[in-house]
């Protein structure tokens, strides 16, 4: 098994964000920005602030300015929830659209590219083996660890 696996697999995602990022450039969008709405377009209207922030893997009181930001340039709502008002959805306006399907054009025209050569057998392959990985890594950081006092 090549030693520097888990290298290559955290470098990755920052290579891929990076051609993202130069190719969205355009756009006018900074990397936190153009993460949060196309989290927000993939995931659908009416995400808790909460909920979005898991998913783009950042602490919710990081995801304040980007929103605050995004609010400003008319791109989402933030609306309070019927059953929680301390809690705040989030909403692509109306001018997001065209600007979501700009930025799903990009992405997919990236991911083509990034993945060119590799065939859909492979990739699923790949998919899975990400996915066993992941689920490995999962249970190892849920476990309790050891008592280290015990007798032993």
């Amino acid at each position: 098994m090549p030693e520097n696996i888990g290298f290559k697999i955290a470098r990755l995602p920052r290579l891929w964000r990076a051609i993202l990022d130069e190719r969205l450039a355009p756009l006018e969008l900074t990397q936190t920005r153009w993460v949060t709405l196309y989290h927000l377009w993939r995931l659908g209207d009416g995400q808790p602030q909460c909920d979005l922030a898991r998913a783009i893997g950042v602490e919710a009181p990081s995801l304040v300015r980007t929103l605050d930001q995004l609010t400003e340039q008319g791109l989402i709502e933030r609306r309070q929830c019927q059953d929680d008002r301390r809690t705040k959805r989030i909403f692509l306006t109306k001018e997001a659209t065209p600007l979501m399907e700009r930025i799903d054009v990009i992405v997919a025209e990236a991911r083509a590219e990034m993945l060119e050569g590799i065939s859909e057998a492979e990739l699923d392959t790949f998919d899975d083996i990400l996915t066993r990985i992941e689920q490995n890594g999962i249970r190892l950081q849920s476990r309790i660890p050891e008592q280290e006092s015990e007798p032993g």
